[in-house]
């Protein structure tokens, strides 16, 4: 799956929980917070100040990185 900024903060951090320091490190501390259950994660950059391309990028590499290796494991079990 592909993380795009349109996504909710929310949908992304439960489906992928190791997003969760990424948002962090990105400076968007507040996942508890109602805000992150309503915005996005362009919203949420934008009132953060954080670099949405950046942090895009981020949490692609932290999901492909979680999903490599039950890919693996598949591919071997055929």
């Amino acid at each position: 799956m592909t993380i795009t900024k349109d996504m909710s903060i929310m949908e992304v951090v439960q489906k992928y929980p190791d997003t969760a320091m990424v948002f962090m490190y990105a400076g968007m501390g507040c996942l508890g917070c109602a805000a992150a259950r309503f915005e996005n994660i362009e919203q949420g950059a934008a009132a953060h100040g954080i670099d949405i391309d950046g942090l895009i990028e981020a949490l692609n590499e932290v999901v492909n990185a979680s999903e490599e290796p039950a890919e693996e494991i598949q591919a071997a079990a055929q």
